[in-house]
């Protein structure tokens, strides 16, 4: 039975990859930070107590800022295969919180890697590059394209990326990157754009909220499904010799775009329900990414199996069947949440 080590486990990819690998027989160990509060939800539906026969799935406490921690989980786990996804990852929140989201991405990326050379583990691993590292640089974007980062999170990524090229290039690991571009699914954190949009729909077709603010419409990105792009991640292990790939649909849309799918979806016009609030544009924007994957189609033999519409269609009806359910079931604590001035976040 294989190991695998995944770190932001408790996230969007991290549980969908760790359900795609304990379905292919692997013991999955995830990492968590210690919270006040449970943030497992995406997980629960896979755990069981250790003390069961045949678990398969353990959560670790262990956290990027603190090497020492990675080092003891990996010298306890001996896993084959480290799947390094946890990161601050929202692209705005980077600007007001650097310092950490540095810390956090580009040193916790670091100090991974050390805990591996470290603890001296033959195992591979992967490094979750993003989309965002090329910034500025013109569509369509590929393995080759330069990076031009425009946010402190896409700055703590480049260095990511190029501290696992040089780690497999100066101690000879197994260490790849995924250059992924946006990928959503019910899952998706509620802060970012994608699940904002959804939820908001699902929110106001059922009376709990009357507008949505958003920032730049007119960003163009390349959205693709996240269950297709965590097969990605693994079929990059999988390889005799370790690499870096673009993993994207190929194709890109505007927030507008988006916006108008869901609302439509619902049967919302959103031209009356959306208004822009200029405090949710970017201090540098990113216009458009768009992905050149032909080296993962062509290599990896990775094809995505939603498109822009399915994935629309798949977040807003989750969404609108959460807050039914919820008001089906007379949950009190259900009602917005808004920003220090009243707004909707």
């Amino acid at each position: 039975m294989k190991k695998a080590v995944v770190t932001g486990s408790t996230g969007q990819d991290g549980s969908y990859l760790t359900e795609l690998l304990l379905g292919k027989g692997y013991e999955v160990h995830g990492l968590k930070r210690r919270s006040s509060s449970f943030n497992t939800d995406r997980l629960d539906h896979l755990y069981r107590d250790f003390h069961e026969v045949g678990t398969h799935f353990f959560l670790h406490y262990a956290d990027l800022t603190d090497g020492s921690s990675l080092v003891k989980l990996l010298h306890d786990v001996q896993p084959d295969e480290v799947y390094h996804l946890a990161a601050q990852s929202h692209v705005r929140v980077s600007f007001e919180i650097p310092e950490y989201t540095t810390d956090v991405v580009a040193s916790g990326s670091l100090r991974l890697l050390e805990a591996i050379r470290i603890t001296g583990l033959p195992c591979r691993f992967y490094h979750a590059s993003s989309s965002e590292m090329f910034g500025s640089s013109p569509p369509p974007q590929s393995e080759t394209t330069v990076f031009h980062p425009r946010s402190p999170y896409a700055c703590a990524k480049v260095f990511g990326h190029n501290i696992t090229v040089n780690y497999r290039e100066a101690y000879g690991m197994h260490a790849s990157n995924g250059v992924l571009f946006n990928h959503e699914s019910p899952r998706r954190g509620e802060t970012f754009v994608t699940r904002k949009i959804t939820r908001a729909v699902a929110h106001i077709k059922h009376g709990l909220q009357r507008k949505l603010y958003l920032g730049n419409l007119e960003a163009r990105r390349d959205w693709g499904y996240a269950p297709d792009y965590v097969q990605a991640m693994w079929l990059i292990l999988q390889q005799e010799s370790p690499g870096d790939y673009v993993v994207g649909s190929g194709e890109s849309h505007t927030v507008r775009e988006f916006v108008e799918l869901a609302f439509a979806h619902a049967g919302l016009d959103w031209r009356e329900l959306v208004e822009i609030d200029p405090r949710y544009f970017r201090p540098a924007e990113v216009d458009h990414l768009l992905a050149d994957a032909s080296k993962a189609r062509r290599v990896l033999g990775w094809e995505p199996s939603a498109t822009f519409k399915d994935i629309v269609r798949i977040m807003v009806d989750a969404d609108l069947a959460e807050v039914k359910e919820k008001l089906e079931g007379g949950e009190a604590t259900l009602r917005l949440q808004v920003d220090s001035q009243g707004r909707n976040m």
